[in-house]
């Protein structure tokens, strides 16, 4: 048992697949670095040296949230 396909329908199909893979391509952005603050102090603690640390990443051309993402953590008191 043989399927046809039609030369029209093939060109069709493969012509939409080709139109549309750019758009998927386009779509996919890149994975944001993510950066871990971790202190053993309360947050109240460590204020200075969270700004510090921001500080930081911005002297070196990283902007949180626009091009890294930080994720904080200190212990639940």
């Amino acid at each position: 048992m043989a399927i046809h396909i039609g030369r029209r329908y093939c060109i069709t199909l493969l012509g939409g697949a080709a139109a549309t893979w750019p758009l998927a391509a386009r779509a996919q952005q890149s994975a944001m670095p993510i950066v871990g603050f971790v202190e053993g102090r309360s947050a109240e603690a460590t204020v200075r040296q969270a700004a510090a640390f921001r500080k930081g990443l911005n002297e070196t051309g990283y902007v949180e949230g626009q091009n890294v993402m930080v994720d904080y953590h200190w212990p639940i008191w």
